[in-house]
C-alpha cells in the first residue's frame, strides 16, 4: 500500500472506514506536507487550517456513528481560486481581488460540503485563469513537483501541482481551452474537462463563458469518475446546464473505434517524444482490440486562432464589470470617470490580462468584428459540425493533450507561442465536448507525457473506460 499521502479517493475510503486512521490525522499530515513543499511549489494561496481541521473532526463524527455521507467523507482536497468560497478569500489570483471575500459558495463547493470532503485551501492559477503557464499570477509562479526548474502549467496550475505533490488527494479547476487538461499532462496526474454545462459553473469566475467548464483534477481515472458522479447535475443557477443524451456511436461491445488527427499525432508542432507517446498509446489500445483510424480536422492552427479569439472577446466582456466601480478595487489615484476605469485596471490587472482585454475589445469593435470575431463563430461550427459527423463513426479520438512537455519557468516566448501550448487542447473547448489527459510514460528529461482523449458529449463513461485501460498499461 502507498504512503498515506499519495492514496487514491478509494483507498482513502476504505482506509478511514477501516479505522486505519482518522479523517483528522489525514487532514494533518496534508497540512504537515504543505507546510513542508509548499513554499517551493506554489500551489496554494490560501490555506484554511482551522476550517480544514474542524471539517475532519465533524467527518470522524460521522463515521464513527454510521452517519457517512459517502465516497468523499473525511478526505482532503483543494479548490482554484476561481471559485467562491463563503468565508476565504478568492481572488483569482489577482490584485484586483485580493481582499474578496464572498458571501456564497460555489456549485461544487456545496456539493462537496455536503459529501463531507475537507476542503484544505484556494489554489494559485494564472490571473483570472489567462495563461497556459501558471506563471501569470500576481502572487507567484507555480512550479513542477517534478523539477522546480520547469512550469507546472496553466492555468490550473496550482490544482495540478497540488496533487502532483500530494498536497491534496485531489483537486477542482476550470478548463476553457485545456486549462486543466494541460497542467494535468505536465504534472503526470489525470484531468479531465467534461461535456460542457454538465457540471455547474455556478460560482465560478468566468473567463469565457461558452467555453469555460469545470474540471477534475485527480490520481486515477476511477477517482474521476467517482468526482463525475457526484459534481454532475442540473443546477437551476446555471443557465449553461445541459440535459441531452450522448450523441454519437451508442455504447455496445462492438469493436472500439479510434481516431488519430495525423496533424497532431505526427505533426510538426509537437515534440518526438510526444509523438512517440501517441505511438505507444495506440499500439496499446490495438492491443485491446481498437480499430484506429485518421480523420482531417479543420487545422489545428485554425483552431487555435478561433479560440484566440472567441476566448479573448468573451474575456473582455467578462471583465468589464472590474473597473473600480462595481467589483474590485479602485485607484485612488483618479480625477474623472474614465481615469478611474483606466488607472484601476492598470493598476491592479497584470499585463496577460490587459493584452487580452485589449485583444478582445479590438476582435469585438464595429470595424473588425466581422472580419475576426464573426469569422471565428464560421469556425467554431464548422469545427463542430465535422466533430460531429466524426463521432457517428468512431467512439473517440486521440491525440496529445499538449504539443510539448513542461517548459522552463522564465522561457523567453512571445505571448503568441506560448498560447501554442493549447494547440491540442481546443477542439474540445470550442465543441464543449469532454476530453480526458492521462499521464503516458516520461520524457528523457524526467517529466511527465500525457496522451488525451475526446469524445462525443455525455460519453465521459467511454472515455474514463479508455483511460483507465491506458493507465494500467502506462502504471505496469
Amino acid at each position: 500500500m502507498r504512503p498515506m499521502i499519495e492514496r487514491t479517493v478509494r483507498e482513502h475510503r476504505r482506509a478511514l472506514d477501516a479505522g486505519e486512521y482518522s479523517s483528522l490525522e489525514l487532514t494533518r499530515a496534508f497540512l504537515t506536507r504543505i507546510e513542508e513543499v509548499d513554499p517551493m511549489v506554489g500551489a496554494f494561496l490560501t490555506v484554511d487550517t482551522e476550517g480544514a481541521l474542524r471539517a475532519a473532526r465533524e467527518s470522524d463524527a460521522r463515521i464513527a456513528s454510521g452517519a457517512s455521507r459517502g465516497i468523499l467523507e473525511g478526505i482532503p482536497y483543494a479548490i482554484k481560486d476561481n471559485f467562491c468560497t463563503k468565508g476565504i478569500r478568492t481572488s483569482c489570483a489577482s490584485r484586483m481581488l485580493e481582499n474578496f471575500v464572498p458571501p456564497y459558495d460555489a456549485t461544487v463547493v456545496e456539493k462537496l460540503r455536503d459529501a463531507g470532503a475537507v476542503l484544505l485551501g484556494k489554489l494559485n492559477l494564472d490571473e483570472f485563469a489567462m495563461g497556459s503557464s501558471g506563471e501569470h499570477s500576481a502572487f507567484g509562479v507555480t512550479r513542477n513537483p517534478y523539477d522546480s526548474r520547469y512550469v507546472a502549467g496553466g492555468s490550473s496550475g496550482g490544482a495540478a501541482a497540488a496533487v502532483a505533490a500530494n498536497e491534496a488527494v485531489f483537486a477542482i479547476g476550470s478548463d476553457t481551452g485545456g486549462s486543466v487538461r494541460q497542467p494535468a499532462a505536465f504534472c503526470g496526474i489525470v484531468g479531465l474537462k467534461p461535456t460542457y454545462g454538465r457540471i455547474s459553473r455556478y460560482g465560478m469566475i468566468a473567463l469565457a463563458s461558452s467555453l469555460d467548464c469545470v474540471g477534475l483534477l485527480t490520481r486515477s481515472a476511477e477517482d474521476a469518475a467517482l468526482l463525475l458522479e457526484l459534481l454532475e447535475g442540473e443546477d437551476g443557477r446555471d443557465a449553461t446546464g445541459r440535459t441531452f443524451q450522448e450523441m454519437g456511436k451508442p455504447m455496445s461491445d462492438s469493436r472500439l473505434r479510434v481516431a488519430v488527427i495525423p496533424a497532431l499525432a505526427k505533426g510538426d508542432a509537437v515534440s518526438l517524444e510526444i509523438t512517440a507517446a501517441v505511438e505507444r498509446a495506440i499500439a496499446v489500445l490495438q492491443r485491446h482490440g481498437a480499430e484506429i483510424g485518421e480523420i482531417e480536422l479543420p487545422d489545428p492552427e485554425q483552431a487555435l486562432a478561433t479560440y484566440c479569439v472567441l476566448s479573448a472577446a468573451e474575456a473582455a466582456s467578462n471583465m468589464a464589470r472590474f473597473d473600480g466601480v462595481r467589483y474590485g478595487k479602485r485607484s485612488e489615484d483618479f480625477d474623472g470617470l474614465i481615469s478611474v476605469y483606466a488607472n484601476t485596471r492598470g493598476e491592479f490587472l497584470g499585463e496577460e490580462v490587459k493584452r487580452r482585454i485589449l485583444f478582445g475589445t479590438y476582435m469585438l469593435s464595429k470595424r473588425n468584428r466581422a472580419r475576426y470575431y464573426d469569422s471565428a463563430l464560421e469556425m467554431r461550427e464548422t469545427i463542430r459540425e465535422r466533430l460531429k459527423e466524426t463521432f457517428a463513426q468512431y467512439d473517440m479520438i486521440l491525440s496529445p493533450t499538449a504539443p510539448t512537455e513542461a517548459f522552463l519557468v522564465g522561457a523567453e516566448e512571445s505571448p503568441a507561442q506560448r498560447r501554442r501550448a493549447d494547440l491540442c487542447a481546443v477542439y474540445a473547448s470550442l465543441a464543449g465536448l469532454p476530453a480526458i489527459s492521462v499521464p503516458f510514460g516520461t520524457s528523457r528529461a524526467g517529466l511527465p507525457l500525457a496522451v488525451q482523449l475526446t469524445a462525443a458529449p455525455f460519453a465521459e463513461t467511454k472515455l474514463l473506460r479508455v483511460a483507465r485501460v491506458l493507465e494500467k498499461d502506462a502504471s505496469d
